[in-house]
């Protein structure tokens, strides 16, 4: 995948059928230009954006039931409902990156629109999901389990991306696959659970992170198609466009289930009764829904930039930050069989970015080699 920006560019020219030269070959192998710099700079920036947002919104959503919080309509909410903080920034010009010369034909605004609306309702039943297995799983198995999210990823990469498989990419995902699975045998009668949650809810929390990190993994797919095939421009107006609009319709179908299951008629009691007080209470929700936003601007920047599986590796990268503060804050426990989870998830994120080292190699050897190629046809004409 391209994991630089010449080679972004390079794959970009090839797509739109244009000719490459011993010039702009040759140009693309010089030292980084300020083009790249900036394109090393949004990465870097994205990265900030998904590996802090990912970490401050779990622990908070776990805070929030910790406390006293009951409502699972009301903390899906606040993952959707943060979006107005961005509508400022759809006043900012577009900036395209793609080549000046290319047309660029806009898509109808039904096809815009359906696509908003169903990406909007999956990421709603997601979020739901997501929140549920936070409500009965300690935040360190809840991340762990999370992190089955970039096999997902990978498989319907496979299939919707054109990613391939390779050896360590297959090791990687089952190493995930292994590290999720230990968590099923994981015994709660410790008492870890600070909501003393029953066996059957343990359960359910497990399968529902598993069924919201497979759903996250095709909505991310299917986003990075969406990009390729409907839109075919990068722009940072657009990546705010998304972002609002499908928190829209996601949020718009969280307030219809939020009051058709009359858990609003308790948020008031809910509220007097948080054990951090009221203004503390104001302020997690606040603070999460925020948090969740900037986690989707940051997503949606690295999908634009790199691909959907690359955003699944940075997530994973953060993966020991939020299990860490939760055993400091939250007095979450590391057992035995957590900690061979998180080593073997970290085993699997570095078997993946090996295969991206070795792609990386490979692209630029063929540069080479094809400017080698158009120097010798140059010298003989």
């Amino acid at each position: 995948m391209g994991d630089s920006p010449a080679i972004v560019q390079s794959q970009g020219d090839q797509a739109k059928g244009e000719e490459i030269t011993s010039e702009n070959l040759g140009t693309e192998l010089k030292a980084p230009t300020l083009v790249q710099y900036k394109w090393w700079i949004q990465i870097v920036t994205y990265s900030i954006f998904v590996l802090c947002s990912q970490s401050i919104g779990t622990l908070l959503g776990r805070l929030y039931f910790e406390k006293g919080g009951n409502s699972k309509w009301l903390a899906t909410l606040v993952q959707t409902i943060g979006f107005p903080i961005l509508i400022p920034f759809l006043l900012i010009t577009s900036t395209k990156t793609n080549n000046k010369n290319t047309e660029f034909k806009k898509p109808s605004v039904l096809i815009v629109a359906s696509l908003y609306s169903l990406l909007g309702l999956f990421i709603a039943g997601d979020c739901m999901l997501y929140t549920i297995g936070l409500q009965y799983l300690p935040v360190t198995t809840y991340s762990l389990i999370c992190a089955s999210q970039l096999g997902f990823n990978a498989l319907f990469s496979y299939f919707l991306n054109k990613q391939k498989f390779t050896p360590y990419i297959v090791n990687s995902l089952v190493i995930l696959t292994v590290s999720s699975s230990l968590l099923v045998f994981h015994n709660d009668d410790s008492g870890e659970h600070s909501n003393k949650t029953s066996r059957r809810k343990y359960i359910f929390g497990f399968l529902s992170t598993i069924a919201a990190s497979a759903g996250g993994a095709l909505l991310l797919c299917i986003t990075q198609l969406a990009l390729q095939k409907i839109f075919k421009r990068e722009s940072f107006r657009l990546i705010i466009e998304m972002s609002v609009y499908q928190s829209i319709t996601a949020t718009m179908a969280i307030l219809i289930g939020l009051f058709a299951s009359g858990e609003w008629k308790k948020l008031d009691k809910e509220m007097n009764e948080y054990k951090l007080g009221k203004i503390l209470y104001v302020l997690n929700l606040i603070g999460t829904a925020i948090s969740w936003q900037v986690f989707t601007v940051g997503a949606i920047g690295l999908i634009f930039k790199v691909s959907s599986l690359f955003l699944n590796v940075i997530s994973i990268l953060g993966l020991p930050v939020a299990p860490i503060l939760a055993v400091i804050f939250l007095n979450d426990k590391l057992t035995g069989i957590k900690v061979m989870s998180m080593l073997l998830a970290i085993w699997g994120f570095v078997s993946y970015m090996y295969q991206h080292y070795l792609d990386d190699l490979k692209d630029k050897a063929t540069k080479k080699g094809q400017l080698v190629e158009l120097s010798e046809v140059a010298l003989i004409k």
